[in-house]
């Protein structure tokens, strides 16, 4: 994991963070404004999470792909959590 993290770079880490929260709040906000730091944090661990699994089952594909693959990757792994939760907690 340390490799990966490495490998992404402080910005782009933050890049990641970001596009978790952005996707929490955006759920946070569709649901009427409930459960905002529930859905931030599970949207950081999704925007997190999705792009570790690629990197690990195909490095090369994210080192192909650039930043913008991994944005895309985050946004998607914060979107499949974030539901995954929803069906869960309901």
């Amino acid at each position: 994991m340390e490799q990966f993290f490495q490998a992404l770079g402080t910005v782009g880490f933050l890049i990641l963070l970001a596009a978790g929260v952005i996707a929490g709040l955006i759920a946070s906000m569709l649901q009427g404004g409930r459960n905002k730091p529930r859905n931030v944090a599970i949207g950081v661990v999704g925007a997190l999470l999705l792009p570790f699994l690629v990197a690990l089952a195909a490095a090369g594909a994210l080192a192909a792909g650039g930043l913008m693959l991994i944005v895309i990757l985050a946004l998607v792994g914060a979107v499949l959590v974030l539901v995954i939760a929803q069906l869960i907690f309901r």
